[in-house]
């Protein structure tokens, strides 16, 4: 396989890993990563090990599925990044986050996913709103 073909396959991976969690496919999402992957959403501690990465996975069943546009992504062999904007639903409330992604690829499967973003709107959510008299 050229490099440029493993970039290509690479690039589609992670097009199609992002497009399972609008649609809450966790057996393929799961499919994707390696066996000692590692979330890591850099506001909070990272997720490390496929069981655990599984476990936080599942946690968003039942859950409304979100959209995820990506807006650029540029691919090598080994490293997918990617901006994005995530629509999502917390609390009941609709919350936007800008998103950046770093995914470091071994082979045919996702080893480490790193996302930049500030957690503010989603905690927000949580907040209760405020009252005007």
């Amino acid at each position: 396989m050229t490099s440029d073909a493993s970039a290509e396959a690479s690039d589609a991976l992670v097009r199609a890993f992002i497009a399972a969690w609008e649609h809450r496919d966790t057996e393929f999402i799961l499919a994707c990563l390696t066996d000692d992957a590692v979330y890591h959403s850099m506001p909070l501690s990272p997720i490390e090990g496929r069981g655990a990465v599984a476990a936080w996975v599942r946690g968003f069943a039942g859950k409304p599925p979100g959209r995820l546009t990506i807006r650029h992504q540029v691919a090598t062999r080994d490293v997918v990044m990617n901006e994005r904007t995530d629509v999502i639903t917390v609390n009941g409330r609709t919350v936007t986050l800008p998103i950046c992604a770093v995914f470091e690829m071994q082979g045919d499967r996702i080893a480490a996913w790193r996302e930049y973003f500030d957690l503010a709107p989603a905690r927000a959510a949580y907040e209760e709103p405020t009252q005007n008299s």
